[in-house]
């Protein structure tokens, strides 16, 4: 079994799960958690990965949770945190963790050094002590213990608000720890709405981060059936949230790229994500690509930005066979194609 190099880390330190009632949590993406079930008295993942999710849900002997929040009641006394790339995030789960599940908790934390995973300690303070116990393959492992009542938790307090100007629309962005362009507006993003055609029917917004793309559609086109999608419940939740600040409506729907979709779509329109974690990650973008035609209607289009050094034209004359760029700027690039 090939493990992550954190998981490599927390394989040496098994010891400290043996009988214990763990939650994993965190930027998580192998099965190391069922080999935990053969020294943990049980094992559950919370993850705010849908494709992650879906993954671990397959496995009997493991108990799964997706959202932005663990909302269900979990009886766990040992939270394992695979620290995220972005510190935000991790204060944003030990604030949510820790509120629900209260003093005695202990918790091991584990990450790339160059993930940031230094400053949990620093983080934690607040809690309890936290200790290194580890460090190998550029990773650091904690244990720390809970001792400190942590202050209640609540969602709303966690979104932060920007305000954007773009294609002849202002509107108010709400968006939590952990999503894409999370306080501030992305230049891909805007070079694509400046762009975009008037549009009708039913259109997709792919990996819709804090829902952006969709509330200025939504706005210039009131008419259409939109559908915002993406593989985070931060993602999802951030977007719900735009659109109910912003008198907007539309469907919102996690997904690993379109397993959970539907379609046909007369649009399929994306800032797609290229990155996973700490790493450059194509696969879901290719997949949405060469998926393409099975979702949408006939003479339906494909409208993608990208970075201009991705190489993602032959991709899509594959798929559709035909890309034009519509627009471009030093940095992104504007690809469309007609089914």
């Amino acid at each position: 079994m090939s493990y992550t190099a954190a998981s490599q880390v927390v394989a040496r330190q098994l010891e400290f799960f043996e009988n214990r009632k763990v939650l994993v949590v965190g930027e998580l993406s192998d099965s190391f958690p069922l080999e935990l079930t053969q020294v943990a008295q049980s094992v559950a993942v919370f993850t705010t990965n849908y494709g992650y999710y879906r993954s671990m849900s397959r496995h009997s002997q493991i108990q799964s949770y997706f959202g932005a929040e663990l909302v269900d009641d979990a009886d766990i006394d040992m939270i394992l945190l695979y620290w995220p790339k972005a510190k935000a995030e991790a204060e944003y789960l030990l604030a949510m963790l820790l509120a629900k599940f209260g003093p005695q908790t202990e918790i091991c934390i584990v990450g790339e050094n160059r993930s940031g995973v230094r400053s949990a300690e620093k983080l934690f303070k607040p809690y309890g002590p936290l200790t290194k116990y580890d460090s190998a393959r550029r990773c650091s492992f904690y244990w720390g213990r809970c001792d400190n009542a942590a202050p209640t938790f609540e969602l709303s307090s966690w979104f932060r608000s920007y305000p954007i100007k773009v294609a002849g629309t202002e509107l108010t962005i709400r968006s939590l720890p952990g999503v894409f362009s999370h306080g501030e507006f992305d230049k891909g993003s805007e070079l694509l709405l400046d762009t975009l055609p008037a549009l009708n029917g039913k259109v997709l917004d792919f990996g819709c981060g804090a829902g952006v793309i969709g509330a200025v559609m939504k706005t210039n086109n009131p008419n259409i059936d939109l559908e915002l999608s993406d593989i985070s419940a931060l993602a999802i939740e951030s977007a719900r949230e735009t659109f109910r600040l912003n008198n907007l409506d539309a469907n919102f729907v996690a997904t690993d790229v379109y397993a959970a979709l539907e379609g046909p779509y007369d649009y399929l329109i994306s800032n797609p994500p290229f990155h996973a974690g700490l790493k450059t990650f194509y696969a879901a973008t290719e997949d949405f690509i060469a998926q393409a035609p099975g979702y949408l209607r006939p003479e339906g289009q494909l409208i993608i930005v990208a970075n201009s050094f991705l190489r993602y034209p032959p991709l899509i004359e594959a798929s559709l066979g035909n890309c034009e760029t519509v627009a471009s700027t030093n940095k992104f690039n504007i690809y469309a194609a007609k089914k």
